[in-house]
Order: structure tokens, then C-alpha cells, then sequence
């Protein structure tokens, strides 16, 4: 009767050891909570004391941090693997990132043009804005 195969066995129960298969030992949760805790510091000890100069290299480097955070989170907390429902969880995973990379893309790139576009007074110095009008005479 303790065979899980014998017949009489509902599947659920030789599907329920499967499902606690895929969830993480101990180890693994503490090794994703360090990777997790260096890449946040990193960033902060990256900023506060200037350690790189130009704004656009600093830039990068905090979001390539913030992808590999992401990537240490979805393998040892949300336990997202090629394996897991039959590789469903990595497609539907694919598309979220699909369709964020696209909302937010377009979203950067509408509020940018926005900027140029509607803003073209901004580019003039802001002493032509303060500078008195030259006196008009109505003899002139």
C-alpha cells in the first residue's frame, strides 16, 4: 500500500513529491539572499562614493546590476527554470519581458521626444527672457 505506483494511487499524490521537488533548500535561499544583498550594496558603494566619474557609465552599470539582482531572484526565489511546467513558466516569462521592455521603451522614448519637441525655449539662454524691451517712442 506504500508503493506510490501501486494501482488504486491517485496521480496527485506521486504529482504532489514532484511539485516540493522544484522548491529550494536552504542553501539555495541563503546563497540568493548574499548574491542579492552584494548587488544591492554594490550600486549604493558605486554612488556615494563616486566611484565612477562619467553619469552614463554609472548609469549602466547600475542597471546591468539591477538585471543580474533580477536574474538571482527569479532562479532562487521564484525557482524559474527551463524545467519547471514544462518550460511554460520561461515563455510566459519571455513575453512579460517582452512586453515590458516594449511599454517601457516606447514610454522613455515618447516622454523624450516630448521633451524636444515641446520644450524648444527651454534651449535659449534665460537672460533673453529677463532682458528689459527696448523703449518704443511712438514718433518712431
Amino acid at each position: 500500500m506504500s508503493n506510490p505506483s501501486a494501482p488504486g494511487h491517485s496521480p496527485a499524490q506521486g504529482h504532489e513529491g514532484a511539485m516540493h521537488e522544484n522548491h529550494g533548500s536552504l542553501r539555495g535561499y541563503l546563497t540568493g539572499f548574499v548574491l542579492a544583498a552584494i548587488l544591492t550594496v554594490i550600486p549604493f558603494w558605486l554612488v556615494l562614493d563616486h566611484i565612477i566619474g562619467d553619469f552614463k557609465v554609472a548609469v549602466f552599470v547600475i542597471l546591468a546590476l539591477a538585471t543580474l539582482q533580477i536574474i538571482v531572484h527569479m532562479i532562487f526565489f521564484l525557482h524559474v527554470n527551463v524545467q519547471s511546467e514544462g518550460g511554460w513558466n520561461l515563455m510566459g516569462l519571455l513575453f512579460t519581458i517582452t512586453l515590458v521592455v516594449i511599454v517601457l521603451g516606447a514610454s522613455i522614448w515618447s516622454m523624450f521626444n516630448e521633451n524636444n519637441l515641446m520644450m524648444p525655449t527651454m534651449s535659449v539662454p534665460i537672460q533673453q527672457y529677463h532682458a528689459p524691451a527696448p523703449p518704443h517712442s511712438p514718433g518712431s
